[in-house]
């Protein structure tokens, strides 16, 4: 698969980020933080993982937005100023720069994008395809994978969204009986 349709999202998530950190208005924050959501589900839509490219959709630019908002009504829409700290911000950049350089030379091991003789096709998804269904009795084979093979993997990612939406809701409930 040629690469290049996926250049300008990634260049645009990159800008989107850079706009992200300098912005003061809290507004502003979660509106683009949205956009970002959909670019974000754009790129997983062009390297052909729909699934998540609708989980991150609804997730990412629906409920996270939808709870931004939610919260933003509820306080002032301009971040507090802070003390400026320098060597904190340099050190920040830093290890930025540092995990960006690791996962880009990391990402030269991997396979070429769609290819067909990647290790991937040739020990895991045979098998799943072959005995998915005798093995789990579910018929469908995404979900066999999703909740079989992968259950404990699932559970935990269904138990850290859960975890976060009561966090939010217990935050926001605390703060509007303070206000009380």
């Amino acid at each position: 698969m040629d690469r290049l349709p996926l250049v300008f999202p990634v260049l645009l998530l990159i800008a989107l980020a850079l706009t992200l950190a300098r912005l003061n208005s809290l507004l502003a924050i979660a509106i683009l933080s949205g956009i970002y959501s959909l670019v974000l589900a754009l790129v997983y839509t062009l390297l052909d993982a729909v699934d998540v490219a609708f989980t991150e959709a609804a997730v990412g630019a629906g409920v996270t937005l939808t709870l931004m908002l939610a919260a933003i009504s509820l306080t002032t829409s301009r971040e507090a100023p802070r003390p400026r700290v320098r060597w904190r911000q340099s050190f920040a950049l830093f290890v930025s720069i540092l995990v960006a350089v690791g996962l880009g030379y990391a990402t030269t091991s991997l396979s070429a994008l769609g290819d067909g003789t990647a290790a991937m096709h040739y020990h895991v998804a045979p098998r799943y395809l072959s005995f998915g269904q005798d093995e789990t009795g579910v018929p469908n084979i995404v979900t066999a994978i999703l909740a079989s093979y992968r259950g404990y993997d699932t559970l935990g990612e269904v138990t850290v969204i859960f975890t976060a939406g009561i966090s939010v809701i217990a935050l926001l409930w605390r703060w509007r009986t303070d206000q009380s």
